[in-house]
């Protein structure tokens, strides 16, 4: 048996504390063991801080209430591998809580920290967890920029191509929040971070593809990146991505990427020589490709031929790769989502805002898409669609492609859609489809489109009432069209959008209004409709280009004397001519308005202007009411007739037209009428007594009724009648008379009541009957006596020294220089105006006037028989005529010179020819 030995047990050294295990259930206990001097303990408690943070937001909070992130940031860039690992853990779960955030955002370290930890040399969790609080922290813009100074963007980049998924998305993450700043999009290109993400589209994980597209979506805004992109061929990736049903979730982004792209000549230039167009319209229309068999029998032979040159084992090798490449899309068509084709419809429509991109997509047939896109059951494809094609339309040889593939059928259809976008949109489409396209706009006549736009001007869509009216303004310039849509009523529908209160539709309306009342039916149909007083309301807008347009409508609204009437009337005299007085408000629209409206209106251009020249003939219904004020109110003929009189100046006025003849005798059977009205009203007595009478004669018994009718007075008028003493019987009698009585006076009553009523009948429509001009049967003598005697003369002078002397023998003869004051005019003026009751004074009337009564006569007369002139007033009373004449001795043959104008004397020596501008023709003018 052997001896034990003693083993030999070596106690600890004094100066060692002893291992203890320490169980904790507080995070602050746990927070104060970040700042052990141990390593293993800071490991531990960033562990354990960790595992607490992951389970709920309000331990983030908790443990940011125990100051754990000054500790954690330290640890954070320490040198120990566990600790930094750990404390990276905590820190970046903890960058989640928007306080976490605000407060690191204070520490000037943090960030520098945090982009460190991104060093190849660190571990893979390092970078997961510190890219993920990059991300967190990458949402305000001050970070952004902090992150771009200390060179985050590289770091970043490379962690793209990390072999580690979590490390790959938060990466991305980082990087799109990053590219919301444009100083990061041109790092990316800087640091090859675009081709990292196009590889990323091809990830197992969808968050990390759809982050890439996002990443993609931002960085293709810059145009240096997407040159960059169509070098790395961006869009081919970006087609192939589209073939994938299995994402079609993330097919609006990748939509999106290509709209961006697809802005650039150069990236449709690419997309049109490699085929990807097509494939694209194929891949949205969910229809196979054109050629598509042909051309892949093509590429099958050239990569036979390639392959037969190289190893068994590099064919083997293509021909995976070609399949792998080749496998998205296949053989059969799966359709796309309804919203990855309102995002194609729309991406072609950015793409076509550009001249040449539009040359280039009508090459390739994208207006074919579009149409097909236009009959989807989805409003949202059909309004991008259409929206698309209206852009598309802006290239002319589109507008005739879209008609020829009947692309305006079913946009015409959908005018009768319940979408407003799609209605919006559609109309827009139709505008430029008819904008200078006369084909196009018989095209619509013959689909039946006229009448859904005509009620499309009743929709609640503003916009799409502007778009309409515009259409039908094109539509106008037909002249077939316009009578179509006249008689469709179109200006009566176009006069509720004038009262809308959207500057654009009220612009639009009033330009087609200009179109369709052209004609004299249209205007007088917006007359009737009330569409003047909108126009006129319109004049006030403060929009310069509803003002333009309504300036234009009325400018041809005032080609006739009525309209122009009912336009002074309504106000739109005073509008323009505070419009023309404005020195912002003004323009050539206005200023042609106002010409065109004095030139329908002789009476208010004389009234405003002193002037008519050669070219404004006077006409019936003429007026002179003297002269006016600019921006004063105009007051139409009618309303100077229903003036009281008054001892102002009278409104001399023309009208060579005779009175009408009465009516055939309707006065008298109107009094026949009355006369046997009144007999009624008189009550039955005189009927009763002839009747009495006629009884009596052939002696027949009067009835019990008519004896009571019998008149007192009748009976007290019997002297044959002896005083009888009354029986019963005649007393009920009278009582039966007293009954009768009252039921006659009221019968009578009534009667009389009826009577007034139709006499108030008779005055009412006495005042509402229309208003006529006072007849002037004198001035008609004067004019058949020009006609006769002085027209026939054979010289334009001859007339005018003619006319002259005869307007001043109708005027009371010449006046002697210096006798015009002492020339009676003012009492026989008066005197008429007296007789007349009126202010208004038919011009023949005037026996006695002076330069302003002599001027209007000549000017009136001389207007009858073609002699030029023009009408001028001056200064008290003052007026004169000018008239241009050529020499006096020219001789047939001989040298002709231009025509003088003179000035025609009507006062002094009638029939003289004072030189205009001498001496002798300025004393003529003025006092």
């Amino acid at each position: 048996m052997g001896k034990k030995v003693k083993e030999d047990k070596k106690a600890p050294p004094e100066d060692v504390f002893d291992t203890i295990l320490v169980e904790s259930r507080q995070a602050a206990t746990v927070v104060l063991m970040l700042n052990s001097p141990e390593e293993d303990v800071q490991s531990k408690a960033c562990e354990a801080i960790y595992k607490f943070v992951n389970k709920c937001e309000e331990n983030k909070k908790t443990l940011l209430d125990l100051n754990a992130i000054d500790p954690l940031l330290r640890l954070v860039q320490g040198e120990d591998k566990t600790v930094r690992r750990n404390a990276c853990m905590a820190l970046g779960v903890m960058c989640a809580h928007p306080d976490v955030r605000k407060l690191l955002r204070k520490r000037d370290d943090s960030i520098a920290a945090f982009v460190n930890l991104l060093q190849p040399e660190e571990d893979t969790v390092v970078h997961e967890f510190s890219a993920l609080a990059l991300s967190y922290l990458a949402t305000e813009f001050s970070t952004k920029v902090s992150i771009f100074e200390n060179n985050g963007i590289e770091p970043l980049v490379k962690c793209l191509s990390s072999t580690d998924p979590d490390v790959q998305k938060n990466a991305i993450e980082a990087l799109a929040q990053m590219l919301l700043d444009y100083q990061t999009r041109g790092a990316l290109r800087e640091y090859d971070g675009l081709q990292p993400m196009l590889d990323l589209l091809k990830s197992e994980y969808a968050i990390i593809q759809k982050l890439s597209l996002l990443s993609l979506d931002r960085a293709s805004q810059d145009a240096e990146n997407r040159a960059s992109l169509r070098e790395l061929e961006a869009i081919s990736h970006l087609i192939k991505f589209l073939a994938h049903p299995e994402w079609n979730d993330l097919h609006v982004m990748a939509v999106m990427v290509l709209s961006n792209l697809l802005e650039d000549v150069e990236s449709l230039e690419q997309i049109k020589e490699t085929g990807g167009l097509k494939r694209l319209v194929a891949i949205i229309t969910d229809q196979p490709p054109v050629e598509e068999e042909t051309k892949g029998g093509k590429a099958d032979k050239k990569a036979g031929s390639r392959a037969g040159k190289k190893s068994a084992k590099g064919e083997a090798k293509k021909v995976i790769e070609e399949k792998d490449e080749q496998s998205p899309g296949g053989d059969s068509i799966i359709p796309t989502l309804p919203d990855v084709k309102m995002s194609a419809a729309r991406a072609i429509a950015r793409s076509a805002r550009s001249v040449e991109n539009r040359k280039i997509l009508h090459e390739q047939e994208a207006e074919k898409m579009l149409i097909h896109l236009l009959s989807h059951e989805s409003v949202d494809v059909q309004s991008a669609a259409a929206q698309a094609l209206g852009i598309m339309c802006e290239n002319l040889s589109s507008r005739d492609s879209i008609r020829e593939w009947e692309g305006l059928a079913p946009l015409i259809r959908l005018l009768n859609s319940e979408s407003g976008d799609v209605k919006e949109s559609v109309t827009l489409a139709l505008t430029n489809l008819t904008t200078a396209n006369s084909t196009n706009c018989n095209e619509m006549m013959n689909l039946n489109g006229l009448d859904p736009l005509i009620q499309l001007l009743a929709d609640s869509r503003e916009e799409a009432v502007a778009n309409t009216a515009s259409v039908l303004t094109n539509l106008a310039q037909e002249e077939v069209l316009r009578i179509e849509c006249l008689n469709r009523a179109v200006v009566s529908s176009l006069i509720d959008p004038l009262k809308t209160s959207n500057t654009n539709v009220q612009s639009k309306a009033a330009l087609a209004l200009a179109a369709f009342v052209c004609d004299a039916d249209a205007r007088t149909e917006l007359r009737v409709s009330g569409g003047v007083e909108p126009l006129i309301v319109l004049l006030h807008s403060g929009n310069d280009e509803v003002r333009r347009n309504t300036s234009w409508a009325i400018t041809v609204c005032g080609v006739d004397e009525p309209t122009a009437t009912e336009i002074c009337k309504l106000g739109g005299l005073e509008v323009l001519q505070q419009i023309q007085m404005s020195s912002t408000r003004r323009s050539p629209f206005a200023d042609a308005a106002l010409e065109r409206l004095l030139d329908s209106n002789l009476s208010a251009k004389y009234a405003l202007s002193g002037h008519l020249g050669s070219g404004n003939l006077i006409e019936d219904g003429f007026f002179d009411a003297g002269q006016l004020k600019a921006g004063t109110k105009f007051l139409s003929l009618e309303d100077f007739c229903k003036q009281e009189m008054n001892d102002k100046r009278p409104t001399l006025l023309i009208n060579s037209k005779q009175e009408p003849s009465p009516p055939p005798r309707q006065e008298d059977n109107e009094a026949l009428k009355a006369d046997s009205s009144k007999t009624s009203v008189s009550g039955k007595s005189s009927r009763t007594g002839r009747e009495t009478k006629s009884r009596e004669e052939v002696n027949e018994p009067m009835s019990p009724t008519e004896q009571e009718a019998e008149p007192e007075h009748e009976n007290r008028h019997k002297k044959s009648a002896p005083p009888k003493r009354l029986s019963w019987k005649t007393i009920i009698k009278k009582k039966r008379t007293k009954a009768q009585r009252e039921r006659e006076e009221k019968q009578k009553e009534e009667e009389i009541q009826a009577q007034l009523a139709k006499e108030a009948e008779a005055q009412a429509a006495e005042e509402n009957k229309p208003f006529t001009t006072p007849a002037d049967p004198a001035l008609y003598k004067y004019m058949e006596d020009v006609m006769d005697k002085i027209q026939p003369l054979p010289t334009t002078r001859l007339q005018v020294v003619a006319l002259a002397e005869y307007v001043a023998e109708k005027m009371g003869g010449p006046i002697a220089k210096g006798q015009v004051t002492n020339f009676s005019w003012e009492l026989p003026l008066s005197q008429i105006k007296f007789e007349l009751k009126s202010n208004v004074v038919p011009i023949g009337k005037i026996k006695a006037g002076i330069h302003v009564h002599r001027a209007l006569l000549f000017k009136t007369l001389a207007d009858r028989i073609a002699v030029g002139c023009s009408l001028t007033r001056g200064e008290y009373n003052r007026a004169w005529n000018e008239v241009m004449l050529p020499e006096e001795d020219e001789v047939a043959g001989g040298a002709r010179y231009p025509p003088k104008p003179y000035i025609v004397d009507l006062i002094h020596e009638p029939g003289k020819l004072l030189p205009v501008n001498t001496p002798e023709a300025v004393s003529y003018q003025k006092l």
